[in-house]
């Protein structure tokens, strides 16, 4: 494939997310106060259109592709290691919970307490360690596009946190960071 083609595909992926994300899952959380099993499912076919699109942009050589020891030690380490602490957040917040489909507490502990979205952080790390295993140009573009789409679902999120938990959710988004890092303070409130 070539590039203008790999463009025009991420974009529709970005569009994908866009609608899924910031049209149908928000409109569930607003009218329901949770997702509903579509818009559930619709979350997990925007991530299954990211993971179809940086499979299909693997080069020819894939899973051939020769890196140093070190850079294979580490990535298996990344992406093994992500993939334990997505999947173990996942359980720890609970699968309902992780799904949209039930609300009923703040998490604020375990990992809660490093970032407000581990599942995301604990998976991009995985997709790191990846991206290490076999890189080329084609799966950083899939790390851009994968954070892109992301971003999309906690943003929507995050709306919807603030909406039910309001000073309370304040309070948690002024202490913790959205990814990693070193929180902000406060951001903006829901009347901005």
């Amino acid at each position: 494939m070539d590039i203008v083609t790999d463009l025009q595909s991420a974009f529709l992926v970005l569009v994908a997310g866009f609608v899924i994300f910031r049209v149908i899952v928000r409109r569930d959380y607003r009218r329901r106060g949770r997702l509903t099993l579509l818009g559930s499912a619709l979350e997990w076919l925007a991530i299954l259109l990211w993971v179809y699109w940086a499979y299909v942009r693997l080069p020819a050589a894939w899973p051939a592709v020769r890196v140093a020891q070190v850079v294979a030690v580490v990535g298996w380490v990344l992406f093994a290691g992500g993939l334990l602490a997505t999947f173990a957040s996942f359980f720890r917040l609970g699968v309902g919970r992780s799904h949209g489909l039930k609300v009923d507490g703040l998490r604020q502990s375990g990992p809660y307490r490093l970032t407000r979205n581990p599942q995301c952080v604990a998976f991009g790390v995985a997709m790191i360690g990846h991206t290490m295993l076999w890189p080329s140009w084609q799966m950083v573009g899939s790390l851009v596009l994968l954070a892109a789409v992301f971003h999309m679902m906690v943003l929507t999120e995050e709306e919807h946190l603030l909406e039910v938990f309001g000073e309370e959710y304040e309070r948690y988004r002024a202490r913790v960071p959205r990814y990693v890092g070193i929180s902000r303070g406060a951001q903006p409130s829901r009347a901005a």
